[in-house]
Formats: structure tokens, C-alpha cells, sequence
């Protein structure tokens, strides 16, 4: 088995310091998914190498993103455009079209 230098894993380990995450503040069975109640208070909490601690609080999912997020700046996204055309193309989605009958 190859062991990775000292250095490396302290390189790898301090570079999550800091790193924030937000929990629920529910109760129940224990931690789930942040869609599951977005409308619940959260707690903001900073990883400082060794365990999580207490940061700060959010009153819902969308303040608590904020939080975590702040360079991520919502812009608006390009709106529809002209819808493509589409050509009399005989490809395997479409149905063959009828003979036309000439008078």
C-alpha cells in the first residue's frame, strides 16, 4: 500500500478549515435533506479542524445559502427564444407522410 506524505494529508486536512454547512433545526430522526423542509431555521456551522462549531443562524433554507454561498450572484438566465423549425424531415420519429394524389 502507498502512504501519501505527512505534508500532503495536512495540506489536504487544512484546507477544509473553515468550511461552512448548514443544518436543520427540526426534530425527528436525525439529519436529512435540506429540500425536505425549507421553510425550517438553520444552524450555520464552521468546521475548525477538529469538529464543527456553532457559526451562526439562517431563519430558512434561502437565507442559510446566502450564508454558505455569498459569491454566487443570481442572474438572470437568457430568456426563449424563437422556438427552431423544423423541416419536412423523414426521420424515424415521424410518421410517413401519405402519398398526395395529383388532379
Amino acid at each position: 500500500m502507498d502512504d501519501e506524505p505527512l505534508s500532503e494529508w495536512a495540506e489536504r486536512r487544512y484546507a477544509k478549515v473553515g468550511r461552512l454547512r448548514a443544518i436543520p433545526l427540526v426534530t425527528g430522526d436525525g439529519l436529512k435533506g435540506a429540500h425536505l423542509n425549507p421553510d425550517a431555521p438553520r444552524a450555520i456551522q464552521r468546521w475548525n479542524g477538529y469538529s464543527w462549531e456553532a457559526h451562526g443562524f439562517a431563519s430558512n433554507l434561502a437565507e442559510a445559502q446566502q450564508i454558505l454561498y455569498p459569491e454566487v450572484i443570481e442572474s438572470p438566465g437568457p430568456g426563449p427564444g424563437p422556438a427552431p423549425k423544423l423541416g419536412a424531415g423523414t426521420g424515424k420519429h415521424r410518421r410517413p407522410q401519405a402519398p398526395r394524389s395529383e388532379r
